[in-house]
């Protein structure tokens, strides 16, 4: 029986076999890897996957799929978890995990972030995404893509844009251009509690008005001496600042509490 792909979901489905077979290269899955795939739709990927693994998970919300892939697999090659992944707790699967999967556009970003909630117990993903997001999730300092996106992945992870994929790979074909991107958790840049419960607040404050300087955008946070004696240009806007400044700043808002 054929599955409508239903938009409340963002089920756009990869038909393009060349798409789907460079994806399982750049993942290059082995016998003895935990692997999750999140969202396998019509196991476009799913397939090639277990041709590969002696078993998967799976994380599916969409009811008439799990029952899809209910009947194509068995239990012991394939873990059903039919649930959102926005509300899945990765860790109930084990860790050293390895996730991958063609996300829906519409969760993308909070997908993102509550995958690097589990950052510690994760080796790799490999997700298609939204073009766009990825372009966010690359750039670079100076750049106009770069933003609280592209900040809060990058002191997470290490980010590879791995290749672009067409509307036409795609059925129904999105209006929107795709590509697929690699995460790697990054092991040289470890933040305190402290400093990360402040990171996100700050570079959200930060952002929040792009055009302006960041002596105002951060006015709650630092007066223009403070971004100096921290060497920072008050006068630059959010997007001059790296990443490494960001934690820099985190740092200082963390001693500043501390000594009040």
């Amino acid at each position: 029986m054929q599955h409508i792909p239903r938009k409340r979901f963002g089920q756009n489905f990869l038909i393009d076999h060349s798409i789907i077979d460079a994806i399982v290269r750049d993942i290059d899955p082995k016998a003895g890897d935990c692997v999750i795939e999140i969202g396998p739709g019509l196991a476009a990927i799913t397939q090639p996957l277990l041709a590969r693994l002696p078993h998967l998970h799976v994380v599916e919300i969409d009811r008439d799929i799990v029952a899809r892939l209910s009947r194509l697999y068995p239990p012991d090659q394939l873990t059903i978890h039919s649930t959102d992944a926005l509300k899945f707790d990765f860790s109930t699967v084990g860790k050293d995990l390895r996730i991958v999967g063609n996300l829906p556009y519409n969760i993308s970003s909070p997908l993102l972030f509550h995958l690097a909630e589990y950052r510690h117990l994760i080796r790799d993903m490999h997700f298609m995404l939204q073009k766009e997001v990825v372009d966010r999730m690359v750039a670079e300092p100076g750049t106009s893509d770069y933003g609280r996106l592209s900040v809060m992945l990058q002191y997470r992870f290490h980010l590879e844009w791995l290749l672009d994929v067409p509307p036409t790979s795609f059925d129904p074909p999105p209006k929107v251009d795709s590509a697929v991107v690699r995460l790697i958790p990054r092991e040289d840049l470890i933040l305190s509690a402290e400093v990360e419960k402040v990171l996100s607040p700050l570079v959200t404050a930060a952002f929040s008005q792009r055009r302006k300087t960041v002596r105002n955008t951060l006015a709650g946070w630092f007066d223009a001496e403070a971004l100096q004696a921290l060497g920072v240009n008050p006068g630059d806007r959010a997007e001059n600042l790296s990443v490494h400044t960001y934690i820099k700043l985190a740092e200082a808002a963390v001693q500043r509490a501390a000594a009040r």
